[in-house]
Protein backbone atom coordinates (compact mmCIF):
# COMPACT_ATOMS: atom_id res chain seq x y z
CA UNK A 1 0.00 0.00 0.00
CA UNK A 2 1.36 3.60 -0.79
CA UNK A 3 2.77 5.65 1.92
CA UNK A 4 2.12 9.63 2.08
CA UNK A 5 4.15 12.35 4.04
CA UNK A 6 1.61 15.32 3.96
CA UNK A 7 -0.30 18.19 5.52
CA UNK A 8 -3.74 17.83 6.90
CA UNK A 9 -5.74 20.34 8.32
CA UNK A 10 -7.45 20.20 11.86
CA UNK A 11 -11.17 20.18 11.44
CA UNK A 12 -11.87 19.84 15.18
CA UNK A 13 -9.78 19.09 18.53
CA UNK A 14 -12.13 16.95 21.08
CA UNK A 15 -11.50 17.66 24.49
CA UNK A 16 -13.06 13.84 25.73
CA UNK A 17 -11.91 13.76 29.43
CA UNK A 18 -8.24 15.24 31.37
CA UNK A 19 -7.09 12.85 29.80
CA UNK A 20 -8.10 12.26 26.18
CA UNK A 21 -9.15 13.82 23.40
CA UNK A 22 -10.14 13.36 19.71
CA UNK A 23 -8.14 15.40 16.65
CA UNK A 24 -9.82 15.37 13.43
CA UNK A 25 -8.27 15.95 9.74
CA UNK A 26 -9.02 16.22 6.72
CA UNK A 27 -7.17 17.54 3.59
CA UNK A 28 -8.63 18.86 0.41
CA UNK A 29 -7.95 16.04 -1.85
CA UNK A 30 -9.54 12.61 -0.99
CA UNK A 31 -7.94 10.37 1.56
CA UNK A 32 -6.08 7.66 0.51
CA UNK A 33 -7.10 4.17 1.23
CA UNK A 34 -6.68 2.98 5.15
CA UNK A 35 -7.69 -0.30 6.65
CA UNK A 36 -8.25 -1.33 10.12
CA UNK A 37 -5.21 -2.15 12.44
CA UNK A 38 -2.52 0.55 10.86
CA UNK A 39 -1.55 3.89 12.08
CA UNK A 40 0.11 7.41 11.29
CA UNK A 41 3.37 9.02 12.22
CA UNK A 42 2.62 12.45 13.91
CA UNK A 43 5.31 15.13 13.55
CA UNK A 44 4.99 17.37 16.39
CA UNK A 45 5.66 21.08 16.52
CA UNK A 46 6.22 23.57 18.90
CA UNK A 47 8.11 21.13 21.09
CA UNK A 48 11.62 21.30 22.75
CA UNK A 49 11.54 18.21 23.73
CA UNK A 50 9.83 16.35 20.93
CA UNK A 51 12.03 15.31 18.17
CA UNK A 52 10.61 12.03 16.95
CA UNK A 53 7.43 11.95 15.53
CA UNK A 54 4.43 10.28 17.70
CA UNK A 55 2.70 6.75 16.60
CA UNK A 56 -0.74 7.09 16.26
CA UNK A 57 -3.19 4.38 15.97
CA UNK A 58 -6.31 5.20 13.25
CA UNK A 59 -9.06 5.60 15.15
CA UNK A 60 -11.72 6.10 12.63
CA UNK A 61 -12.08 7.71 8.78
CA UNK A 62 -14.92 9.09 7.76
CA UNK A 63 -15.58 8.93 4.08
CA UNK A 64 -18.74 11.58 4.31
CA UNK A 65 -16.46 14.21 5.52
CA UNK A 66 -12.96 12.91 4.30
CA UNK A 67 -11.68 12.56 8.20
CA UNK A 68 -9.11 11.14 9.29
CA UNK A 69 -9.77 10.36 13.60
CA UNK A 70 -6.96 10.17 15.84
CA UNK A 71 -7.98 9.17 19.68
CA UNK A 72 -4.93 10.65 21.89
CA UNK A 73 -3.98 10.54 25.32
CA UNK A 74 -2.20 12.67 26.89
CA UNK A 75 1.10 11.47 28.35
CA UNK A 76 4.02 13.47 27.92
CA UNK A 77 4.92 16.76 26.20
CA UNK A 78 4.43 15.63 22.33
CA UNK A 79 0.91 14.57 23.03
CA UNK A 80 -0.08 18.08 25.48
CA UNK A 81 1.26 20.25 22.34
CA UNK A 82 -1.05 17.84 20.71
CA UNK A 83 -4.06 18.53 22.76
CA UNK A 84 -3.53 21.86 22.17
CA UNK A 85 -4.01 22.07 18.31
CA UNK A 86 -6.91 24.01 17.17
CA UNK A 87 -9.10 24.26 13.62
CA UNK A 88 -7.16 25.55 10.96
CA UNK A 89 -3.93 24.35 12.48
CA UNK A 90 -2.30 22.55 9.92
CA UNK A 91 -0.67 18.77 11.15
CA UNK A 92 2.11 16.79 9.13
CA UNK A 93 1.57 13.12 9.01
CA UNK A 94 3.34 10.00 7.37
CA UNK A 95 0.19 7.47 7.12
CA UNK A 96 -0.81 4.65 6.40
CA UNK A 97 2.17 2.60 8.22
CA UNK A 98 1.29 -1.04 9.35
CA UNK A 99 -0.10 -3.73 8.57
CA UNK A 100 -4.20 -4.75 9.34
CA UNK A 101 -6.40 -6.99 10.56
CA UNK A 102 -7.39 -10.24 9.09
CA UNK A 103 -10.89 -10.19 8.41
CA UNK A 104 -13.09 -12.98 8.77
CA UNK A 105 -13.62 -14.72 5.15
CA UNK A 106 -17.08 -16.22 5.55
CA UNK A 107 -20.63 -15.00 7.01
CA UNK A 108 -21.60 -19.07 7.92
CA UNK A 109 -19.84 -21.22 9.66
CA UNK A 110 -19.83 -25.42 8.74
CA UNK A 111 -22.87 -25.57 11.09
CA UNK A 112 -24.66 -22.68 9.37
CA UNK A 113 -24.45 -20.24 12.20
CA UNK A 114 -22.70 -16.65 11.76
CA UNK A 115 -19.28 -16.56 13.43
CA UNK A 116 -19.00 -14.83 16.49
CA UNK A 117 -16.71 -11.94 16.80
CA UNK A 118 -15.19 -9.76 19.57
CA UNK A 119 -13.26 -6.81 19.54
CA UNK A 120 -11.73 -5.71 23.21
CA UNK A 121 -10.04 -2.55 24.07
CA UNK A 122 -8.37 -1.24 27.32
CA UNK A 123 -7.49 2.55 27.40
CA UNK A 124 -6.62 4.03 24.39
CA UNK A 125 -6.33 0.56 23.13
CA UNK A 126 -9.51 1.39 22.19
CA UNK A 127 -8.95 3.22 19.08
CA UNK A 128 -8.19 0.81 16.54
CA UNK A 129 -11.33 -1.55 17.86
CA UNK A 130 -13.98 1.43 16.29
CA UNK A 131 -12.36 1.61 12.79
CA UNK A 132 -12.06 -2.61 12.01
CA UNK A 133 -15.82 -2.61 14.32
CA UNK A 134 -16.82 0.35 11.13
CA UNK A 135 -15.34 -2.50 8.47
CA UNK A 136 -16.91 -5.29 10.40
CA UNK A 137 -20.25 -3.76 10.13
CA UNK A 138 -19.59 -2.98 6.34
CA UNK A 139 -19.13 -6.08 5.61
CA UNK A 140 -22.45 -7.46 7.43
CA UNK A 141 -20.96 -9.29 10.38
CA UNK A 142 -22.19 -9.28 13.99
CA UNK A 143 -20.07 -7.11 15.58
CA UNK A 144 -19.18 -6.74 19.79
CA UNK A 145 -17.17 -4.64 21.46
CA UNK A 146 -15.42 -5.45 24.87
CA UNK A 147 -14.04 -2.25 26.70
CA UNK A 148 -12.35 -1.96 29.70
CA UNK A 149 -11.33 1.28 31.42
CA UNK A 150 -10.39 2.56 35.16
CA UNK A 151 -13.51 4.50 35.64
CA UNK A 152 -16.89 5.50 33.80
CA UNK A 153 -14.91 8.59 32.89
CA UNK A 154 -12.71 6.73 31.07
CA UNK A 155 -14.96 5.06 28.79
CA UNK A 156 -14.38 6.92 25.99
CA UNK A 157 -16.77 6.96 22.37
CA UNK A 158 -19.17 5.23 23.15
CA UNK A 159 -22.04 5.99 20.89
CA UNK A 160 -19.62 5.98 18.17
CA UNK A 161 -18.97 2.53 18.71
CA UNK A 162 -22.42 1.84 19.38
CA UNK A 163 -23.07 2.66 15.48
CA UNK A 164 -21.38 -0.92 14.81
CA UNK A 165 -21.85 -3.49 17.24
CA UNK A 166 -23.00 -4.31 20.38
CA UNK A 167 -21.23 -2.61 22.97
CA UNK A 168 -20.00 -4.38 26.69
CA UNK A 169 -18.17 -2.59 29.15
CA UNK A 170 -15.92 -3.48 32.30
CA UNK A 171 -14.17 -0.62 34.91
CA UNK A 172 -12.02 -1.19 37.45
CA UNK A 173 -13.87 0.76 40.21
CA UNK A 174 -17.36 -0.37 39.10
CA UNK A 175 -18.50 3.00 37.76
CA UNK A 176 -19.84 1.66 34.63
CA UNK A 177 -20.39 -1.70 33.13
CA UNK A 178 -19.13 -4.79 35.28
CA UNK A 179 -16.53 -4.23 37.99
CA UNK A 180 -13.03 -5.44 36.70
CA UNK A 181 -11.17 -6.14 34.09
CA UNK A 182 -12.01 -7.44 30.42
CA UNK A 183 -10.52 -10.46 30.90
CA UNK A 184 -13.39 -11.32 33.91
CA UNK A 185 -16.53 -10.12 32.08
CA UNK A 186 -19.14 -12.57 32.10
CA UNK A 187 -19.57 -12.48 27.97
CA UNK A 188 -15.96 -14.36 27.73
CA UNK A 189 -17.99 -16.97 30.02
CA UNK A 190 -21.35 -16.82 28.56
CA UNK A 191 -20.36 -16.87 24.58
CA UNK A 192 -18.19 -19.35 22.47
CA UNK A 193 -16.42 -16.12 20.12
CA UNK A 194 -14.64 -17.51 16.83
CA UNK A 195 -12.67 -14.36 16.66
CA UNK A 196 -10.88 -11.86 18.71
CA UNK A 197 -9.15 -9.12 18.18
CA UNK A 198 -7.71 -6.80 20.80
CA UNK A 199 -5.18 -3.98 21.46
CA UNK A 200 -4.88 -2.09 25.28
CA UNK A 201 -2.33 -2.15 27.84
CA UNK A 202 0.30 -5.47 27.12
CA UNK A 203 -0.74 -7.08 30.70
CA UNK A 204 -4.32 -7.49 29.25
CA UNK A 205 -3.51 -8.73 25.51
CA UNK A 206 -1.23 -10.99 27.77
CA UNK A 207 -4.54 -12.37 29.76
CA UNK A 208 -6.49 -12.68 26.30
CA UNK A 209 -4.02 -14.17 24.33
CA UNK A 210 -4.32 -17.15 26.88
CA UNK A 211 -7.83 -16.88 26.75
CA UNK A 212 -8.18 -17.35 23.32
CA UNK A 213 -5.09 -19.73 23.04
CA UNK A 214 -6.97 -21.97 25.34
CA UNK A 215 -10.07 -22.15 23.86
CA UNK A 216 -8.46 -22.58 20.11
CA UNK A 217 -10.09 -18.88 19.21
CA UNK A 218 -8.59 -17.13 16.26
CA UNK A 219 -7.13 -14.17 17.65
CA UNK A 220 -4.98 -11.23 17.07
CA UNK A 221 -3.32 -8.14 18.77
CA UNK A 222 -2.35 -4.97 18.13
CA UNK A 223 1.10 -4.49 19.29
CA UNK A 224 1.89 -1.25 21.05
CA UNK A 225 5.44 -1.57 20.95
CA UNK A 226 7.75 1.94 21.43
CA UNK A 227 7.99 2.96 17.98
CA UNK A 228 10.37 6.14 16.73
CA UNK A 229 10.50 5.65 12.88
CA UNK A 230 7.72 3.84 11.82
CA UNK A 231 9.66 2.20 8.85
CA UNK A 232 11.89 -0.57 10.42
CA UNK A 233 14.96 1.40 10.37
CA UNK A 234 15.64 1.98 14.13
CA UNK A 235 14.16 -1.02 15.44
CA UNK A 236 12.96 0.86 18.54
CA UNK A 237 9.84 -1.47 18.51
CA UNK A 238 11.41 -5.29 17.64
CA UNK A 239 9.33 -8.36 18.38
CA UNK A 240 10.58 -11.69 19.36
CA UNK A 241 8.11 -14.02 17.22
CA UNK A 242 8.55 -17.54 16.40
CA UNK A 243 9.68 -16.24 13.42
CA UNK A 244 12.52 -14.32 14.39
CA UNK A 245 12.64 -11.35 15.23
CA UNK A 246 10.63 -8.24 13.87
CA UNK A 247 9.91 -4.59 13.72
CA UNK A 248 6.42 -4.08 15.20
CA UNK A 249 5.72 -0.68 12.95
CA UNK A 250 6.31 -3.10 9.40
CA UNK A 251 5.65 -6.40 10.24
CA UNK A 252 2.82 -5.03 12.60
CA UNK A 253 1.50 -3.57 14.91
CA UNK A 254 -0.81 -6.54 14.06
CA UNK A 255 0.26 -10.23 14.67
CA UNK A 256 -1.74 -13.11 15.27
CA UNK A 257 -1.34 -14.57 18.77
CA UNK A 258 0.44 -18.01 17.46
CA UNK A 259 3.37 -15.87 16.56
CA UNK A 260 4.26 -13.74 19.87
CA UNK A 261 6.47 -15.83 22.28
CA UNK A 262 4.64 -14.23 25.40
CA UNK A 263 4.44 -16.81 28.21
CA UNK A 264 0.91 -17.89 27.73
Amino acid sequence: MKKFMADLHVAENVSLNTNYFLLKLWQAERLPEMLPGQFVQVLVEGSSTTFLRRPISINYVDRDKNQLWLLIQKVGEGTQKMSELKAGDIVNLMYPLGNTFTLPSTHKKADGSEPKILLIGGGVGIAPMLFLGSHLKAMNFSVNFLLGARSCADLLQLEDFDKFGKVYTTTEDGSAGEKGYVSQHSLLKNTDFDFIYTCGPQAMMHVVAAFAKQRGIFCEVSLENMMACGIGACLCCVENTTDGHICACTDGPVINIKKLKWQI
